[in-house]
């Protein structure tokens, strides 16, 4: 027993590495959601729900500068056979700074617009200053994507877990002593300046300073042309239903449906992160289309990853309303409808999330972005639709229709790199929405107070 344990602690063959990394990313995720939500139970009462709709609404248009502005840098590294070269590494740190200044830019310039749009003026100073956080990423060290690129997560891991503490820590202290919606953006601010610092001076690699190479900026902008438009699809898939919300209901509703809707999605941030950092450099380093062996490899570990982060989701379902009403205090009792409506939502994209990034293993950023914006637009007409029709009930529900309605196209772009498995996903689905959509069967009678 103890021989095994220290083989898997110390093997650096490919497997060993693969559970390696599936186990510290369970705890890098299922810990950061674990101090988010103890974030959440501190400040919710510490704070009124319209400060969590505000910085939900501030979120919605620095998720979209990021994205508008995503050229793959990440990605890139990952992918790209130079990703350990320091003049590689180097000029995509350049790259990144300099994104960062324009995205604080792009906030400052949204600020009236947005104010205007939600009928929000401290939005006009707000977003500015939430902005400099864009400046402060952009120095970030690209040390994280070598880790993620070899599977090696330990001490990356344990730092993340580190700063996200500290930062509850601070964000409560300005919670308490501020009582407003700028607790949440200063406490941001100092805990993301601190964490980029340490994680430089901290993590193995190449330390980074400015350089830039033609040549690599021209590879690396020609691979993320299409990530550059697909992350712009991304970001309606990411944040549409806010967006849009925030235009139906109230800052306080609006509030309620975020802390709801981050409960019941937990288990998509878990599949997310175990595909970007474990499944698909398997797909880079075993292509299921090089060998039968491959192939059975990769479907294995990613059953696996489907039916662990489906298991998640039916507590959440189940427990939605009692969850709430345990955890919170009773201005924010709606909030367990949401919980359930959205464990059930999320099945098909727990199900289907990893080929996006196993198109992108294969360097095949064009489908990739022909998929991610036919996802986009599907989510947006049904959210259109679902709003209209049947509410904040419609919004939750609109991604998961939109995933399965996409399912044809997914599953032909999955059979060109032989990486499909139609039964094994239909089985899945099956027990995931079956199980899900009992539990919110049991619960219709919350679900029925969101209705219009």
């Amino acid at each position: 027993m103890k021989t095994k344990f220290s083989r898997f602690l110390s093997d650096e063959g490919l497997r060993a590495r693969a559970m390696r990394g599936s186990a510290l990313t369970v705890l890098d995720v299922g810990g950061a959601n674990l101090l988010r939500l103890v974030s959440n139970l501190i400040l919710t009462r510490l704070l009124f729900p319209e400060a969590f709709g505000l910085m939900a609404v501030v979120q919605v248009f620095l998720s979209g500068l990021q994205m508008f502005s995503d050229i793959g840098i990440t990605t890139s590294i990952l992918q790209n056979r130079r990703g350990d070269d320091p003049a590689f590494l180097n000029t995509a740190w350049t790259m990144q700074i300099l994104r960062g200044f324009g995205l604080w830019l792009g906030a400052c310039a949204l600020a009236w617009p947005a104010a205007a749009l939600y009928d929000a003026p401290i939005l006009m100073l707000l977003l500015p200053v939430a902005g400099l956080q864009a400046v402060i990423t952009g120095f970030a060290t690209t040390k994280t994507a070598e880790a993620n690129r070899h599977l090696r997560l330990g001490r990356q891991t344990v730092l993340n877990l580190g700063w996200q503490t500290a930062g509850i820590a601070v964000t409560a202290l300005f919670a308490w002593w501020l009582e407003s919606v700028w607790a949440l953006v200063i406490g941001g601010l100092i805990t993301v300046a601190l964490r980029t610092v340490h994680m430089h001076i901290t993590l193995p690699g190449t330390p980074n300073r400015l350089h830039w190479d033609w040549e690599i900026v021209r590879e690396m902008v020609g691979f993320g042309r299409f990530i550059f438009l697909g992350t712009l699809a991304s970001f309606f898939i990411n944040q549409s239903d806010k967006l849009l919300l925030g235009m139906f209901v109230t800052l306080a509703q609006l509030g309620i449906y975020n802390v709801g809707y981050f409960l019941g999605a937990a288990p998509l941030l878990v599949t997310k992160a175990l595909s970007g950092k474990v499944i698909v450099p398997l797909y880079r380093m075993r292509s299921p289309a090089e060998s039968r062996e491959n192939r059975a490899k990769v479907l294995r570990a990613r059953r696996l990853l489907i039916a662990g982060s489906l298991a998640l989701t039916v507590p959440f379902s189940l427990g939605g309303p009692p969850l709430i009403g345990l955890l919170y205090d009773p201005r924010y009792a709606m909030a367990g409808a949401v919980v359930s409506l959205a464990a059930l939502s999320v099945v098909p994209q727990i199900v289907f999330a990893s080929y996006g990034g196993m198109l992108l293993a294969h360097g095949d950023s064009r489908r990739h972005f022909h998929l991610v914006m036919l996802t986009a637009l599907l989510q947006v007409a049904f959210l259109f639709a679902g709003i209209w029709l049947f509410g904040v009930v419609g919004a939750v529900l609109a991604p998961g229709v939109a995933w399965l309605t996409a399912y044809p196209v997914i599953s032909r772009y999955a059979r060109i790199y032989n990486a499909d498995d139609r039964w094994g996903e239909a089985v899945l689905l099956a027990l995931g929405l079956g199980l899900n959509g009992y539990a919110c069967y049991l619960h219709a009678a919350d679900i029925a107070a969101w209705l219009p």
